[in-house]
């Protein structure tokens, strides 16, 4: 094994990757191979990173976006010695990884996952995995960079100037939705955002000549990126030069195409190996270890001084540039206390002192106002509060009311990076992977578009309650109220779809004071995503003299109007702007002699938090006859109705048509209400 040291450390990098893969039978041996030389040259000699301290502030971010390739980056953080964090964030003083973890690839409970899992391990910026995401990821990450030097830092003080690096694939550049994210980064002239392609030419197909045929590189060129080629992975000397090309570049984003070719000991293995993610098996790991030079019997083999360099580069280098960034915190702390109070604040997702002073409430109103107006007017008065609440839509806002209005807030664009009004364009998808983006920086971040467009946002808002991160998702157009725009613009299976997603928090609020309150649950909130839906329709805002509260929205459901003595012959629950139909169907039923009671329920999901108790007292076990109503797909409100109850919910498309005329052709009227729950207590 007489190879220079930094030989030394690649090889080990991919026999730690082969190995891992061939323990666990499962995995993708391939790309690790070919592009460790490329991680190793970017962590050892251009990545400002201290592994003694993973979430320091500032440090550059580095995002594994293809995520099959997991065994590359764990590989590094362990030869790296990347510390652990624990649940509360403290670093601690063990590796993040040891040999076992690695041993242990693609097992149960282990710290080393198929894909590269978002608080599991330390080290790993982002859940990555579906292709496409950790790109538009690292959009946000660029995003979030540029806007906090340009709001914290100051003369003398740089406190914020992160660069952040992106591996991707053939396959992230296929997936449209790299396409939104880079056609948006080019535009904004992220200049601190650098993607490094492997252009290996191998799909699970085969060839990308079967299905890519265009120059990629011509592509980005036309959105305005810096381009250029390392013609060999392992050209050591032609990758610190791109490197360095992008980091002199300071007037748009840099993509660095990679030509490499995977070696192995049988030529005929290439493509299953690096294609369908399949282990090399043991005879053929052996020939691919004898033509590194490496012992051929060994396995898991980690040989002297590797670690050492490691610290050697990365570790001394990454520690002076984070202990330089400690002693300026200092300085700045003694000059600026307030803005490092909301840095700290920020990077805890913290809320600062009186965040909600300024939240409005809403007197009795028969007439009313569109929740997403409603939603406007709070959204501002917390936004002037959270210096660091900032978002936008997808080409939407006039229509989802996201814009903040108040003096100071402008529009993100390149040069104008203090501003807080974003501009994702007709964008959804890489619209709410930048979010979970920026959020994974500690900007409060939202993104917003019609409810029926949640459809083209909702694999990053899986992968944001994946990732327990809080991002905002504020979705307006909510049901068939829509009208005349007709089916394909009205939401009738997205709610139950939001529903759906683990750890997601939904919320559609029935008038302007539920609207306050679920702002400040969403606010509130540090480990889970959210998402508003509301109304482009006026509704009703409830006189809560005389009936309950709203501050009941923060337990998901809640007793609006009772019956006398709390004793209800029937229930009607509703949401969003079918719970004012269920109040005058109340008062109808009230007048007829009939006890009923009327529960808004504006979140399953806050709801089942609750203790089994005060669920009951909301939904008596006793009382059977329940009438659910909502503008939406009826599955899922069975759980909540039982079997002897009634939902008066879509269970095909709405129609093109003024919605007070669907409203009557589908049934969501005050008589069809009352009628129900006649028919119930009849039965």
């Amino acid at each position: 094994m007489s190879q220079s040291i930094d030989q030394l450390c690649i090889n080990t990098i991919r026999t730690l990757s082969m190995d891992a893969v061939q323990k666990a039978n499962s995995g993708h041996p391939g790309t690790p191979m070919s592009m460790a030389p490329v991680m190793y040259g970017l962590w050892q000699r251009h990545l400002n990173y201290d592994p003694a301290d993973p979430l320091w502030p500032n440090r550059d971010r580095f995002v594994l976006s293809i995520g099959h390739a997991s065994m590359l980056l764990y590989s590094t953080l362990y030869l790296a010695g990347v510390r652990a964090v624990d649940a509360k964030n403290q670093v601690l003083n063990q590796p993040a990884l040891t040999l076992d973890d690695i041993k242990k690839f693609r097992q149960l409970d282990s710290k080393t996952p198929g894909h590269p899992e978002y608080g599991l391990t330390a080290g790993v910026e982002t859940t990555t995995g579906p292709l496409g995401q950790g790109v538009a990821n690292s959009v946000g990450m660029a995003v979030a960079s540029k806007w906090m030097g340009t709001y914290f830092n100051r003369p003398g003080f740089e406190i914020f100037d992160f660069d952040v690096y992106a591996l991707c694939g053939d396959g992230d550049m296929m997936e449209g939705i790299s396409s939104e994210a880079a056609s948006l980064a080019g535009h904004l002239k992220l200049s601190n955002l650098c993607w490094i392609y492997d252009s290996n030419r191998i799909t699970i197909e085969g060839s990308t000549h079967l299905a890519l045929s265009e120059d990629v590189g011509k592509r980005f060129e036309a959105y305005g990126w810096n381009v250029t080629q390392v013609a060999d992975a392992n050209d050591q000397d032609a990758l610190d030069r791109a490197l360095k090309n992008f980091r002199q570049c300071n007037d748009r984003p840099t993509l660095i195409i990679v030509d490499s070719h995977i070696a192995f000991g049988a030529p005929n293995k290439q493509d299953t190996a690096a294609a369908h993610g399949e282990p090399l098996g043991e005879e053929e790991i052996k020939l691919t270890k004898k033509n590194y030079g490496w012992p051929e019997d060994a396995k898991f083999l980690v040989p002297e001084g590797v670690q050492e360099n490691f610290e050697r580069l990365l570790g001394k280098r990454g520690r002076a540039v984070r202990e330089a960034w400690a002693g300026k915190f200092a300085g700045y702390k003694a000059n600026h206390p307030d803005l490092a109070d909301q840095l700290e604040r920020m990077q805890r997702r913290d809320l600062p002192t009186g965040w909600d002073k300024d939240i409005p409430s809403f007197p009795a109103d028969p007439k009313g106002l569109a929740t997403r107006d409603s939603s406007a007017k709070v959204l501002n008065a917390i936004a002037k509060n959270v210096p660091w609440l900032m978002g936008g839509s997808a080409d939407l806002a006039p229509s989802t009311k996201t814009r903040l209005t108040f003096d100071g807030t402008g529009d993100f664009a390149a040069g104008s990076f203090a501003a807080r009004n974003f501009h994702f364009g007709v964008r959804e998808h890489a619209m709410a992977a930048i979010v979970n983006g920026m959020t994974l920086c500690g900007v409060r971040a939202y993104g917003s578009g019609f409810l029926i467009f949640s459809d083209y946002a909702r694999p990053a808002i899986r992968l944001a309650a994946l990732m327990e991160i809080p991002a905002l998702h504020v979705f307006t157009h909510d049901s068939i109220g829509v009208g005349e725009d007709g089916p394909t613009h009205q939401p009738v299976e997205q709610l139950a779809s939001l529903r759906a997603v683990p750890g997601l928090i939904n919320i559609r609020p029935a008038d302007a004071n539920e609207v306050a309150e679920a702002w400040r649950v969403v606010m509130e909130l540090k480990h889970a995503p959210a998402a508003l839906a509301l109304t482009r329709q006026a509704v009703p805002t409830l006189d809560r003299g005389k009936y309950a509260p709203a501050s009941g929205l923060s337990k998901g459901a809640y007793v609006l109007a009772d019956a006398e003595g709390g004793k209800p012959q029937v229930i009607l629950i509703g949401t969003g702007s079918e719970v004012s139909l269920c109040v005058d169907a109340y008062e109808r039923l009230k007048q007829e002699g009939i006890a009923a009671r009327v529960v808004s329920m504006p979140s399953w999901e806050l709801f089942e938090l609750q203790e089994r108790v005060y669920r009951e007292q909301v939904l008596p076990p006793a009382v059977s006859a329940r009438v659910a109503v909502e503008q939406g797909s009826t599955l899922g409100w069975a759980q909540y109705v039982g079997a002897e109850g009634a939902v008066i919910g879509m269970k095909g498309f709405g129609g093109s048509a003024p919605f007070q005329q669907l409203q009557k052709k589908f049934g969501f009227t005050v008589d069809n209400v009352v009628q129900r729950a006649l028919a119930l207590l009849k039965s």
